[in-house]
């Protein structure tokens, strides 16, 4: 099976990310909608655990574009 584009874009973003949190924060609100696009078309139903990560990674994913849309001032 080859990697299609959106494979390799969704896999280079995920490296990006994966490695610290720094590196997160630093995705562009488009750059984050991009991933979360990508990381939804993506069935993991078949591995358990690949897909309690991807809900997680989903989860951070809409905590940090409200972050970026609404702002951190509310809290603090």
């Amino acid at each position: 099976m080859d990697a299609t584009k959106e494979d390799i874009e969704r896999v280079k973003l995920l490296r990006q990310v994966s490695g610290s949190k720094s590196e997160f924060n630093k995705l562009s609100l488009v750059q984050l909608q991009r991933l979360q696009e990508l990381v939804e078309k993506k069935d993991y139903t078949h591995d358990k655990k690949a897909h309690k990560s991807k809900v997680k990674l989903l989860g951070k994913i809409n905590v940090r574009i409200y972050e970026l849309t609404e702002g951190r001032g509310i809290w603090g």
